[in-house]
Formats: C-alpha cells, sequence, structure tokens
C-alpha cells in the first residue's frame, strides 16, 4: 500500500490573491524520488517558491523517518493486513482430510503393498569397501599437480588391465552375476538378457559389469583413495575389492623393473642359444677334421671366433642386466602404495534400504490421495446445499437453494404459476 501525499509550493506575492493568476504546480510524491519544482510561467513572476515551504517538504519525503510511519491500530479495518492463516483455511483443509480421508488411507496402503513386493523381490547388493594410500615420493609446487597425480592413479585402478588381471584370477567370466552383464534368472530371459554364447561373449560381458560394480574416488585433497565394489554376495564384494588392491599394488611395484620382463627374457634365451650353437659347432669340426690343412685351419678359426662372439654378447649382457637391476634397487620408486584399510564382508545390504523404500512408498501413497482429493472437488464442485447454485439455461433466472421452511412439492406448485425473473442492470 503506498500513502502519497501533495504539497503544492506555490506562494503569491502581498496583496495578491493565490488564485489570481494562473499557476501549474508539480506534486511532490512521498515514497519516491521525484522531488520538482513548481512550474510558473514566463508572466508569473511576482510568485516564487518559499524556500521554507520547500524545506518542510523535503523532509516529508524522507520516507525512512519514524515519523512517516503508519501504526497498524490507526489504519481502517479495510486497509489491515489480514493474518497469514486465517481459521477458515484451517477449517477448509481439516474439511477436505475429513472428506478424502479414507483415499487417502487406500492408497498409502496400495504404496506400502507394492514397496514390501519390491523389498521381497529385488535381489539386495552389498557393497564392500577398501582404502588405498597412493604415496608419492615426488614434490609438487600446487595442489593441482598432485591431484593430477592422485587422478591418474584412480583411472589406473578402473583400468581394464586391471579388470582382466581379477576376472582371470576369480574366475569371474563363468559367474552367472557377470556372465551376462545384466543379470540372470527369470527377469533376464522376460527381457531377453540371455546368457551369452562364446567365451569371447562372456568374457566381455564380466569386464562390462565389472567396470559399472566398481566405483573408485579421492578421499578429500589427501593421498587416500576409497574403493567400493558391488555384488549380490558379501563374500564375493569383499574378495574382489582386495583382489583389485593387490594387483593394483604388484602392478605399481613391477612397472619400473619388470615392465621389459619378457624381452629381457626372450633376449638372454636367444644370446645363449647362438652362444650354444657356436660351441657346438666347433666341437663337431674338431671331431670331424677333414685331410685339407689350410682348409681346415681357416674354417676352425671362424668357427671359434662366432664362437667367442656369441659368448662374449651373451656375458656383455647379463653383466649390463645386473647393473641394471642394482640401479633399480638402489632408486626408490616414484610410487608406493600400500592397502591402508582392506574389505571385508559387508553385514547389511546397500540396497534396497527398507526405511527409505517404505518412507517413499508412504509418501507417494498420501500424494496420490492427495490429487485423486483435488480432482473429485474440482470436477463436483457443488458439494453441499448451501454453495449449490445453478444457472438454467433461460438468460438471467437463477435458481436458488430453498430454506428449510419450504418444501421441495410446495416450491413445485408455485413454479409452475410463478414467471422467470430477467435480471438487468441500472447501468
Amino acid at each position: 500500500m503506498v500513502h502519497c501525499c501533495l504539497v503544492l509550493l506555490c506562494t503569491a506575492s502581498p496583496g495578491q490573491a493565490p488564485h489570481a493568476k494562473k499557476v501549474s504546480c508539480n506534486a511532490y510524491r512521498c515514497g519516491s524520488s521525484i522531488f520538482r519544482q513548481p512550474n510558473f510561467s514566463a508572466h508569473d513572476s511576482s510568485i516564487v517558491p518559499d524556500p521554507q515551504l520547500s524545506a518542510v517538504a523535503m523532509k516529508m519525503l524522507q520516507t525512512n523517518s519514524t515519523e512517516n510511519w503508519v501504526s497498524r491500530d490507526s489504519m481502517p479495518p479495510e486497509f489491515r493486513p489480514g493474518p497469514a492463516v486465517s481459521l477458515a483455511d484451517v477449517l477448509a483443509v481439516l474439511a477436505f482430510i475429513r472428506r478424502h480421508l479414507l483415499i487417502m488411507l487406500l492408497t498409502c496402503l496400495a504404496g506400502l503393498g507394492i514397496a514390501i513386493l519390491y523389498l521381497i523381490i529385488v535381489v539386495p547388493t552389498f557393497t564392500a569397501k577398501a582404502q588405498l594410500l597412493v604415496n608419492s615420493k615426488l614434490t609438487f609446487a600446487d595442489a593441482a599437480a598432485l591431484s593430477t597425480v592422485v587422478e591418474s592413479q584412480i583411472a589406473v585402478i578402473k583400468s581394464e588391465s586391471i579388470a582382466i588381471a581379477v576376472i582371470e584370477k576369480l574366475g569371474l567370466a563363468q559367474d552367472p552375476e557377470f556372465a551376462t552383464g545384466q543379470g540372470s534368472g527369470m527377469i533376464s530371459r522376460l527381457l531377453g538378457w540371455s546368457q551369452p554364447k562364446t567365451q569371447a561373449n562372456a568374457a566381455r560381458y564380466a569386464v562390462e559389469s565389472f567396470e559399472r560394480k566398481l566405483s573408485v574416488k579421492r578421499v578429500g585433497p589427501t593421498y587416500l583413495v576409497e574403493i567400493t565394489f558391488d555384488s549380490r554376495n558379501p563374500d564375493w564384494a569383499a574378495r574382489i575389492l582386495n583382489a583389485i588392491a593387490e594387483k593394483y599394488i604388484t602392478h605399481q611395484m613391477d612397472k619400473a623393473s619388470l615392465q621389459d620382463e619378457k624381452w629381457v627374457t626372450d633376449r638372454l634365451n636367444e644370446l645363449s642359444t647362438q652362444a650354444l650353437a657356436a660351441e657346438t659347432a666347433l666341437k663337431d669340426y674338431d671331431r670331424n677334421k677333414t685331410t685339407n690343412a689350410a682348409d681346415s685351419a681357416d674354417t676352425r678359426d671362424r668357427l671359434a671366433a662366432a664362437a667367442e662372439s656369441s659368448k662374449n654378447a651373451y656375458d656383455n649382457f647379463r653383466h649390463v642386466l645386473r647393473k641394471t637391476e642394482a640401479a633399480q634397487q638402489q632408486t626408490p620408486p616414484v610410487f608406493e602404495a600400500s592397502l591402508v584399510t582392506g574389505a571385508s564382508p559387508p553385514l547389511r545390504a546397500s540396497w534396497p534400504k527398507p526405511r527409505i523404500v517404505l518412507g517413499v512408498a508412504i509418501v507417494a501413497g498420501l500424494l496420490l490421495g492427495l490429487a485423486i482429493g483435488i480432482v473429485r472437488d474440482l470436477s463436483d464442485r457443488f458439494r453441499t446445499s448451501g454453495q449449490k447454485i445453478g444457472l438454467s439455461a433461460e438468460d438471467g433466472r437463477i435458481e436458488r437453494p430453498l430454506p428449510n421452511g419450504i418444501r421441495r412439492d410446495h416450491q413445485l406448485e408455485v413454479s409452475a404459476e410463478a414467471k422467470p425473473v430477467r435480471l438487468t442492470s441500472s447501468g
């Protein structure tokens, strides 16, 4: 509500009536920033604004002054703000609940029954947890670099190589929980989730299901990494999670020293075979010497040189390999991963949670009952006899409910002789 006051700052010269000349004055409006001086025409130079009245008007325009506040008691009754929630509103809500109480109870019971059926049918899921400490030996100047390093290790834990190693170790490709990627049993058959026909498909489904059940996240701005795994069997969940941690730690420990182990082994075998073959050829030649002494000496020298070269190559490679292994043992690894908290079989299922399911079902049933009640009230607007006012098809004719003292049969007798009254507006 905006209260405005109109202040006319117009004065006349002594001896002249205020209304003798035409004066155009502007208004000072309280509660706004508009303040304009009166506009005087050119022939009204004898009329000047009074500075004292202007000062009084400016003081009245100070809306934040306590002198301009209007008390609620001093306001007219029709302008007083009513209470936020009236008694009529409370009674209307109570009447609505009383009318539709049975419907709301039935919908709540229906939702509760559906929730109980869901809790009986659904297969519970158990979540095992473990914590890894990824300790870096490098020093980082900012937190962004540290976060990048930890996130990279999280990506290693979630990598497909770790998943395949764990699946092969535990034989998860033959487990029905992992073999189809979605589930097994009657629901899988109804939805078309059949068992894979080939071993490659089974391994692929197992990897996808494994990655979907695995979750890895960083614990705050620390080196701690929390790993969780979901499974229908609590023992399997803990066992798989411990296998993941073990494979990751082994991968980090062997990455620097054993990443080329296969190539080193193959190279050693190749050099050893060459040296053995050269030595065997030299011995066979000495055993089967020919009569030509010049050719024999030349051939033997070539075989002896080849045998010596192969043996030296083998010895040199072994010497370099030992030096490399010694240097790697003296150099600390860049990362040291350790299992802080091992996974143990969870005692309770992580889903479904009966309290949450039942609570959501009851609230949903209550909301459904309220919606049905609102729809019923909207479709049947005339609920009581005091509100039943119908308009007839004839223009201007109004049918009103009968007073309690008048019978329905009396109304029928009178209505036969009565004429409809047409309402017209006087304006």
